[in-house]
């Protein structure tokens, strides 16, 4: 759901990144530790207090893959959210937050994959990675997700062509 939906002040503030190949898949991280089937997913992470949107997306990108030789090619206007699910738990939940609402960002990949580097900052968020094809998103994130990454999909799928 985005902003004009809800009253989202009780929403972490998140940015998610979805790396276009230059082919038009996408690239999907799969969780460190995390075998189950809906356990990929893209880059994403919270907000600097002070933190440009885009400085944020970025930084992330980069913790999480490694990748920084990316073109922008587009970002999302109005928040989308989800809820954490009953039973949660986790440390954004204890700390009050009842989910999170994100600012999503499009890139498109221009460095070798020699680059993509999953330890790069230090905290390992996935342990695999691989490319595939965007429409796919929602049948690869765990379910309560699932209606966030439906929008994005929706948002991005005019990017999902080979670069020209």
């Amino acid at each position: 759901m985005t902003a004009p939906d809800r009253d989202l002040s009780r929403y972490r503030p998140n940015v998610g990144v979805v790396l276009f190949h230059p082919d038009g898949r996408v690239w999907y991280g799969r969780r460190a530790g995390n075998q189950t089937p809906h356990c990929w997913q893209f880059p994403q992470g919270g907000v600097d207090d002070g933190e440009a949107f885009e400085v944020a997306a970025r930084r992330e990108l980069f913790e999480e893959t490694g990748v920084l030789s990316v073109v922008p090619l587009g970002a999302t206007d109005d928040w989308i959210a989800y809820d954490f699910p009953d039973g949660y738990g986790g440390t954004k939940q204890a700390r009050g937050w009842l989910g999170q609402k994100q600012k999503w960002f499009a890139y498109r990949f221009t460095g070798p994959e020699s680059e993509i580097d999953l330890e790069a900052h230090g905290e390992t968020e996935f342990d695999a990675w691989r490319w595939g094809r965007l429409e796919d998103a929602c049948d690869l994130i765990v379910p309560f997700k699932r209606a966030a990454y439906q929008q994005l999909v929706a948002a991005f799928a005019p990017l999902a062509s080979p670069a020209g």
